[in-house]
């Protein structure tokens, strides 16, 4: 630092600490502000470009983002070297030269794909403090010296363990499939002693060779020891004991236990007394595991590799009620589903709206008002679906992470992805128990944050525009949602049956063209089927009265029978568009072009029944004839009336050809008509609402992208890891899968907001199905058909995994979902909305969600033979639970987290898959999810009682969730403040040292 015209008089180095540029117009100072807590520091620039580039360039030479920076490029020169080393150099070079390259070779450690590639668990004992009379608070931070670069990478940290010389570390360490370490690798582990657990968060950074890390405030340098990768995997124990000595290597300050893990195998012949504290009472714990029977193979598929990213892993171990250990393996992994998915939707958004848009143009002509009328709808239709190709062609553009930061929420290029969707995996390995598994889907609740909440979500929204819809007066038609709905049935018909019957007509007629009996009834049968589904599509009083209301908007028109078009029978008694006065103008006033015949439409529509009755009696006609040739041919001399009947039978295709194309020209007719009348209701629903309907469609499309993107996820996920298991595929085909989200969202203010998009979004997936295909390439990504409010979902699985499935899910049954919704609020926002605002949106959605519960069970029994459970939930009765959370939810108790817990326990009983959502699943998500990890292993493996908070705060202290909010916000921080966490129930609260002000 200088003046204009001195010399320098001072330096900064710029190590933890972040920037702030002064927003003012006239300010032009730059404000350092230090993670150690000394007091700002203030910069003067000479003008404010200058103060504007200070700061840019403060920032880019912060060490914490140069550490960054250095990190990354490590990592790639990491990966491109061991690309090189496999790929290239073992294919063109022989071993000999290899060796003799200046590129050191380092031996791989061998484990099973897709499992981590090294798992240890640590213990120090003996360890000395600083001051005599102190009792140590330590934990380890485990750092990483790479061979070929010899820099030293800060990795992982254990938990802190409190008040012992002996600490025993809960918290273990895993390497990941994909990271680059070796035998050669050498691992540095730092024992430190914490004196203040509200300023100590551990940072994973780069530092150079050979320099320790920087005594942190609030915690104290004990010592360290290193060892090499390959001693511990080589070593007969399988295990090592360091020495801990201090930073000059001279006094002995303990020692520190390095035990490999293997989980699911037998530790044989081990036992280690160890004693711990805990609340004042000592406990002997028996590190001692049985062999159970492991999860091979759920894992290890290429299908699932196809849509799982970036894993992270971390390691426990947990003492049980007896005394014995158990091993839990937490896993995090984002999905490439996030993009995948909403590209694939918007998509087929554009395809269906090009249609529309056709449709309407190819209405024909229209009276001066209608087709004002309609050329603002198109324009405003245009308008929308460019603003879909510019959101597609935008999404194309992205690369690198598969998931959404919370940060990047607001974001208009990226609204219609879903919000830090991830994977959260247990793996628990108990003694005298199977290996299990446990999956929670985490997301962000699925909200368009860019349109906002000024006016609500999608419920209210919806409820209002419906509202207004039907009071429009004179300018449209009002056709109820379910008609509206009903005409983009007809017409998706329409365009899915017309050319299968054009298809299977020609196929009759190639038949007839080769005299082929069989194959001629085969084709006629197919075509027979379409046929009567394409009859029965219009079999609708809904395109009846869209006919007459199109005709009466013709330039010219008149009744026989004067009559208002009505949209339904069931709407016939509304008697609002009786007294039209556009339609009363046009009746008395526009010359009479011709006459609408009522009837004509039933005489069209009933053409194509008997074109088809005709074909259908030529062809058995012609089947006979062909019956009596095969039996005169064993005769010597046919009679002449014989002779006259085999004649009459003549070519098979000529006798069909007319019939065919009568069909076709019958069906053409009908085609036109339908669609035109069809397009006329989604004109009326269009113009009754412009602009907000379609902004409600699009806001609609955004929620419903992000909550698919997570079903698709749960469904692959599920799909995989209970492959094996035959009841549940059975449950699958029979009944549906139920899909249950917890909701962690307050009832007040822009929260509210999201909560009602998200019940709409969670609502909407009711119409999602979902087929089980066999995958003919090695794109194993789901395959998405359909319009708005009819999906199917293609899951593609590899041929071996896929004739694992029952024959009716490999013959293309489709599979129903059963989506339900279970919100309670836990914030301070909460606990203003309980006191002084409104709970009424959380109790309707929990109490109607409630009976969808009930309805699935009662399928579920009904369907289901009472052996399909799995053996743990005798224990417990489902109708009992679901009484219980009927209770809960009528007492109207404030925060009453127990319905979450009861919800959850009922959707893993029931096979389902299991969501947690809050705003931007950081937060509340990961409390939420690390309680519900560590309630299963009390309650289903016998975690010690008197670990279960110490198990909860290594979770989350240490846990992937941790990790994910690093992902998100680049601190290893949950955005919570003291005054926010008195509002929170008890177990809701993080561990002392892990929250404070982020920005989210």
């Amino acid at each position: 630092m200088k003046n204009k015209s001195s010399d320098a008089s001072e330096v900064v180095i710029l190590e933890c600490c972040w920037v702030v540029e002064l927003r003012s117009k006239t300010d032009v100072s730059v404000v350092l502000k230090l993670q150690s807590g000394e007091p700002d520091l203030h910069l003067e620039a000479a003008s404010k470009p200058g103060c504007g580039s200070w700061a840019v360039a403060a920032r880019e030479e912060n060490s914490e983002g140069l550490r960054d920076k250095i990190q990354r490029l490590r990592r790639l020169i990491m990966e491109i070297k061991e690309e090189r080393a496999s790929d290239e150099a073992q294919q063109f070079l022989p071993s000999s030269q290899l060796d003799s390259l200046g590129e050191p070779q380092f031996t791989s450690i061998q484990r099973i794909a897709n499992e981590p590639k090294l798992e240890f668990s640590l213990a120090c004992k003996d360890l000395v403090a600083a001051t005599r009379d102190r009792k140590l608070n330590t934990f380890i931070q485990v750092s990483v010296v790479h061979p070929a670069e010899h820099i030293l990478t800060r990795y992982s940290s254990t938990e802190i363990v409190e008040g012992t010389k002996d600490p025993l570390f809960l918290t273990g360490v895993t390497f990941p499939p994909e990271y680059p370490i070796y035998e050669e690798t050498k691992i540095k582990l730092t024992v430190y002693d914490v004196k203040d657990k509200s300023q100590d968060t551990v940072r994973t950074s780069v530092l150079p060779d050979h320099k320790e890390p920087r005594a942190d405030v609030g915690r104290s340098f004990l010592g360290c020891a290193t060892f090499r990768v390959g001693d511990l995997v080589k070593s007969k124990e399988q295990q090592l004991t360091l020495t801990l000595r201090t930073s000059d290597g001279g006094k002995t300050v303990g020692t520190i236990e390095v035990n490999l893990v293997k989980m699911g195998e037998l530790e044989e012949g081990e036992t280690d007394h160890i004693t711990a504290d805990t609340q004042d009472q000592k406990c002997a714990l028996v590190r001692e595991c049985t062999a159970t029977e492991g999860i091979s193979g759920k894992d290890n598929l290429p299908s699932l590799n196809a849509v799982l990213r970036n894993p992270v892993c971390k390691l426990y171990r947990f003492p049980t009620s007896d005394n014995k250990w158990m091993r839990i393996r937490e896993q995090m992994a984002e999905t490439t589903l996030s993009f995948h998915v909403p590209k694939e939707l918007i998509n087929l958004h554009i395809k269906e709206d090009m249609r529309r848009n056709q449709d309407l143009k190819d209405l024909g002509e229209l009276a001066p008002h209608w087709d004002n009328m309609r050329k603002s709808v198109i324009a405003h239709c245009d308008q929308m679906l460019s603003m879909y190709q510019d959101t597609l062609a935008e999404l194309g553009k992205h690369t690198g992470s598969s998931f959404k930061s919370s940060c990047s929420k607001g974001e208009k290029t990226l609204e219609f992805i879903p919000i830090n969707l991830h994977l959260q995996r247990m793996h628990v390995h108990s003694p005298r128990l199977k290996d299990a598994l446990y999956d929670v889907i985490t997301v962000g609740a699925p909200a368009a944050h860019f349109q906002g909440f000024k006016n609500g979500g999608l419920r209210k929204l919806l409820s209002k525009f419906e509202a207004e819809r039907r009071n429009t007066g004179y300018q449209c038609i009002y056709y109820s949602p379910e008609n509206t709905a009903k005409a983009k049935e007809v017409l998706s018909n329409i365009n899915h049956l017309q050319p299968l019957i054009s298809s299977h007509a020609d196929l009759l007629l190639s038949s007839a063209s080769q005299r082929s009996p069989d194959s001629l009834k085969n084709s006629l049968k197919m075509l027979s089927e379409k046929t009567e589904l394409f009859v029965h599509a219009f079999k609708d009083q809904l395109v009846r009265s869209a006919l007459l209301a199109l005709y009466t908007a013709r330039p010219g028109c008149v009744l026989k029978k004067p009559a208002v078009p009505r949209n339904s029978a069931e709407e016939g008694a509304d008697a609002q568009h009786q007294e039209h006065p556009s339609q009363m103008k046009r009746q008395d006033s526009i010359p009479h072009h011709s006459e609408y015949d009522e009837e004509e439409w039933d005489r069209v529509w009933a053409n194509v029944a008997k074109s088809l009755n005709c074909l259908i009696a030529m062809v058995d006609r012609l089947l006979e004839k062909d019956n009596i040739s095969n039996i005169k041919e064993g005769e010597n001399e046919p009679s002449a009336a014989d002779c006259q009947v085999l004649h009459t039978g003549g070519d098979w295709y000529e006798q069909l050809y007319p019939l065919v194309i009568t069909l076709k020209d019958c069906m053409g007719e009908v085609v036109t008509r339908a669609k035109q009348s069809m397009a006329f209701v989604l004109l009326q629903e269009l113009a009754c609402g412009l602009p907000q309907c379609l902004m409600l469609t699009l806001r609609r499309d955004i929620v419903f992208s992000q909550a698919l993107a997570g079903l698709v996820c749960g469904f692959v996920i599920k799909l995989h890891t209970g492959l094996h298991d035959q009841g549940f595929l059975q449950q699958l085909h029979t009944v549906g899968l139920l899909v249950q989200y917890e909701g962690l969202l307050s009832t007040y203010s822009e929260e509210a907001g999201m909560l009602e998009d998200m019940a709409v979004g969670i609502s909407d997936l009711q119409k999602v199905m979902f087929k089980v295909i066999e995958a003919k390439s090695d794109d194993f990504l789901p395959i998405i058909t359909g319009r708005r409010e009819h999906y199917i979902i293609e899951v593609q699985l590899p041929a071996k995994m896929f004739e694992l499935l029952p024959q009716e899910i490999k013959e293309g049954k489709l599979l129903r979902m059963y989506p339900v919704l279970f919100n309670v609020g836990i914030n301070e926002q909460q606990t203003l909305a309980e006191r002084f605002g409104d709970t009424t949106l959380q109790e309707n959605i929990n109490q109607e969600n409630l009976e969808l519960l009930k309805e699935y069970y009662k399928l579920f029994t009904e369907k289901m033979p009472p052996d399909c459970l799995p053996h743990f939930q005798e224990q417990n009765d489902l109708k009992g639970l679901l009484e219980s959370l009927h209770q809960n939810i009528q007492a109207k108790k404030r925060k009453n987290v127990e319905i979450m817990w009861l919800a959850a326990t009922i959707c893993r009983k029931l096979n389902g898959v299991r969501f947690t959502c809050c705003k931007s699943a950081k937060d509340r998500t990961s409390m939420s999810v690390t309680l519900e990890q560590c309630s299963i292993l009390r309650d289903e493996h016998q975690l010690h009682k008197d670990f279960f908070i110490r198990a909860l705060d290594c979770m989350r202290r240490e846990g992937c969730r941790i990790e994910n909010v690093l992902k998100n916000v680049k601190c290893r921080k949950y955005a919570f403040n003291m005054i926010q966490l008195m509002a929170f129930p008890k177990y809701y609260r993080p561990p002392e040292g892990t929250y404070g002000k982020a920005d989210t």
